[in-house]
């Protein structure tokens, strides 16, 4: 057996790769999204594929996965070439994808979510229940998931029904893995747990390709990296001879400013006060007021509560009591309809299934709860809707090739840029955004954080709620900290240190400033 000097941090590999990309290249109407890109994937190791929203990282998955056909290039598996015309082929060939959105379906078992559409047969080519369970209970266990193959999906929590995903992904004979931001809806502890099963698959000798926005997985997992950049392959190599500041000027062509934006915060008046907000099961006696020009930051761990709150704010769900007043007004807000009118909108963290339509072009998108500002008689104004579409989207540099484009085809960045845009348009007086740069690439973060000052400089009261406790720290003017659905502590930006935050957060004390 023919090994190569280079180790996959300790673990040998194979000299040649088991699967090679050659001159890919893909096209659709208007824009270009793989140019000429190469990429190889070697046994027993992690490649980090890199790059910001919109250069090509997700078409390429689909190519891979036998969803889109490359309209030129080759592709190699164990230097043959290989074509997979669907994604059966390409399943075939051992190539899997474990998603950062995976489809299940809540009334299977775990075991039929698992084996959906490859079942093993019996007789007369009847599913074999016995077989399929047996076989379902060895990959869990093998992941290290303690979940039982005839649990009804729809009882497990989202980290559980995670690990289906994972399990489902490695129910057929995969030599090459595919992992798409697997750790979007993880808790630190659960995410530990996906770096001992990443290390379990590398020592089975399969070929990972890792795909993640978060330099800290990308550092502590990978062999290599490939960087892509607008559609094209700008650079490869091992991941212990590039440092993270080269990896990011990489990724965007220039050297990125990681410090935030200065801004001279100068709060005015207040804007929006609430009092006594509780929820049943949820959180508890929230209250807080929210000035002109500020930006508030929530931060809180798991379950603390945050989005919960939020969401009844903007009136998705009812509080069981509390009040809050808008510019010094009683509002009464029953449903998202009325938040809207009184001026709060909400950026949701699941921008996929709560912000955006996706089969929708993204002017539609955009002007969707500003109609009465396009319409006329009651009658839609297209040139209207596009003239507001472009005035908010050019602010925040969206990457399309154009607003007749479906959301559903732009990247994450992208739909994030497409959601806040949507919200902008109404010209509310708060703006909550619920982890505003979740999955989105550190170029993207950088824009979202200038944009976010700006606004903010411009006399809109802006809610941000993030986990990122970089972004907590550098962008707000007051924290509050929940935990367990309550306010654990207030501070002002003045010497707050990540220490104190967590402290707080996990209830290790810490006393609340002014």
């Amino acid at each position: 057996m023919n090994y190569s000097s280079e180790t996959g941090r300790g673990v040998p590999v194979l000299a040649d790769p088991v699967l090679r990309l050659s001159g890919i290249t893909k096209t659709f109407p208007g824009v270009r999204a793989l140019s000429d890109v190469e990429l190889a994937l070697y046994p027993g190791q992690v490649t980090a594929l890199v790059g910001e929203n919109g250069a090509g990282k997700s078409t390429l998955v689909k190519i891979l996965t036998g969803i889109y056909q490359p309209d030129g290039g080759v592709i190699e598996v164990d230097g043959q070439a290989s074509k997979f015309p669907t994604a059966t082929a390409a399943s075939a060939a051992g190539v899997t994808a474990i998603h950062q959105e995976t489809v299940l379906f809540d009334e299977l078992t775990v075991a039929e979510n698992i084996f959906l559409g490859h079942a093993p047969r019996g007789r007369f080519g009847l599913i074999d229940w016995t077989a399929m369970n047996a076989r379902a209970q060895e990959i869990l266990t093998r992941i290290g998931a303690q979940i039982s193959p005839k649990t009804p999906l729809r009882e497990l929590g989202i980290a559980s029904k995670h690990l289906v995903a994972i399990a489902r992904a490695l129910s057929v004979d995969a030599r090459v893995v595919i992992m798409d931001e697997p750790t979007a809806a993880l808790s630190s502890a659960e995410i530990e747990e996906l770096y001992e099963l990443v290390e379990r698959l590398k020592g089975e000798g399969k070929a990972i390709l890792f795909i993640s926005h978060k330099f800290d997985e990308i550092f502590r997992i990978a062999d290599r990296y490939t960087v892509f950049r607008d559609g094209e392959m700008v650079d490869a190599g091992m991941i212990a001879d590039v440092t993270e500041n080269q990896l990011v000027e990489k990724m965007v062509g220039r050297a990125v400013d990681t410090i935030f934006p200065q801004r001279n915060s100068n709060p005015g008046e207040d804007v929006l006060t609430v009092a006594g907000y509780s929820h049943p099961t949820e959180f508890a006696d929230i209250g807080f007021t929210l000035r002109r020009g500020e930006i508030l930051g929530f931060y809180g761990l798991v379950g603390g509560g945050r989005s919960e709150f939020m969401q009844a704010l903007f009136g998705v769900t009812k509080p069981s009591k509390g009040a809050c007043r808008i510019d010094g007004k009683i509002a009464v807000i029953r449903s998202p309809a009325e938040a809207i009118r009184k001026g709060i909108v909400y950026v949701p963290e699941d921008r996929g299934a709560q912000g955006a339509v996706t089969a929708m072009p993204i002017f539609q998108n955009v002007t969707l709860p500003s109609l009465k500002a396009t319409s006329h008689k009651g009658f839609v104004r297209m040139a209207e809707e596009f003239a507001l579409a472009r005035k908010y989207t050019e602010r925040l540099d969206l990457r399309a090739a154009s607003l007749d484009q479906n959301v559903g085809e732009l990247s994450g960045g992208n739909q994030q840029k497409v959601v806040i845009a949507k919200w902008l348009a109404t010209q509310p007086k708060v703006i909550i955004l619920d982890e505003p740069t979740k999955g989105i690439d550190v170029g993207s973060k950088a824009a979202v954080h200038d944009f976010m000052a700006e606004l903010a400089a411009e006399g809109l009261s802006v809610i941000m709620v993030s986990s990122e406790i970089p972004e907590i720290l550098g962008m707000s003017d007051r924290v509050i900290v929940m935990r367990e659905g309550r306010i654990a502590a207030e501070f002002d930006r003045e010497g707050l240190t990540p220490e104190t935050l967590v402290r707080a957060a996990a209830g290790y004390g810490g006393e609340a400033a002014a």
